[in-house]
């Protein structure tokens, strides 16, 4: 088959060299809007060529790997692809990208969501097994075609990921608590500490629990208030929970209650058994 992919950043570019390995493609192409990432995309051998992105409608198969916006306008302009192109959208909401997509291209379309990242971004942010051994989520695929829906399951197969299939609803409540609650609480973390600390006092003190938790801070923020708009409803009631939790052990922490703070602690460390 021959690839596009659309967007040559973390997840576009991961793509591209993990596709290279498998025996499925025998051409990656790459678009982006940004000139200076398609020139690193070729420098890195992310992708094999870059070309226009009418050229990327005569690909096999088209993976959106751009901010959830980016993929709604994208599907607009694809609408005269051909019956046999799959088109994969790789955002981390679906609900409203699933609602966006033309009738005409209903059947071609592959709602997507591989569970994995980094808090870097661009070209150079392409690691070659970000998604190996990762989950990757497929919504509302009984629209979907069979020519297409086996085509993903066989390329996400093939790149090592273990899928899971999702209705939009669903995946939206859950990746608001899994992964877009985590990053607002980190950017929030960052924003606290950058207003209490000067910089010298962060660098000197820094431990690893900081460092863990206010780590994706450092994603890019035009992508993440994206997300955020997209699933803002879902958000704002995982925000409400996490508020709920911190103001439980504010009250224990103000009224001595240690043995009620251990208890409320342990009880979190069960996560990680099912983790």
């Amino acid at each position: 088959m021959v690839v596009g992919i659309v967007g040559l950043g973390l997840m576009g570019g991961s793509l591209g060299l993990a596709l290279q390995n498998t025996k499925l493609v025998s051409k990656i192409v790459g678009f982006d809007h940004n000139l200076s990432h398609c020139e690193e995309a070729l420098k890195l051998n992310l992708v094999h060529d870059i070309v226009s992105f009418t050229e990327i409608k005569t690909c096999d198969v088209i993976f959106l790997a751009i901010p959830v916006g980016g993929i709604i306008k994208a599907l607009q302009e694809l609408q005269d692809v051909s019956p046999n192109t799959t088109i994969i959208d790789m955002g981390s909401t679906k609900a409203e990208i699933v609602d966006s997509v033309p009738e005409s291209i209903r059947t071609n379309f592959i709602a997507a969501h591989p569970m994995t990242g980094t808090e870097k971004f661009g070209p150079s942010a392409a690691i070659q097994n970000l998604y190996h051994d990762k989950v990757v989520v497929l919504c509302d695929t009984d629209h979907s075609g069979d020519l297409h829906k086996n085509r993903a399951i066989q390329i996400f197969s093939h790149i090592g990921m273990k899928i899971v299939f999702m209705d939009p609803i669903s995946h939206d409540a859950h990746a608001s608590f899994i992964s877009h609650l985590p990053h607002v609480i980190s950017y929030a973390l960052a924003n606290s500490v950058m207003g209490q600390e000067d910089p010298k006092s962060i660098l000197a003190l820094a431990a690893g629990g900081f460092r863990d938790m206010s780590r994706v801070a450092k994603s890019s923020p035009q992508m993440w208030s994206d997300i955020f708009r997209q699933n803002k409803a879902n958000l704002l009631n995982s925000v409400h929970v996490f508020e709920q939790e911190l103001e439980k052990s504010k009250k224990m922490i103000e009224n001595e209650d240690w043995k009620g703070l251990e208890a409320w602690m342990s009880k979190a460390t069960t996560l990680h058994k099912i983790l």
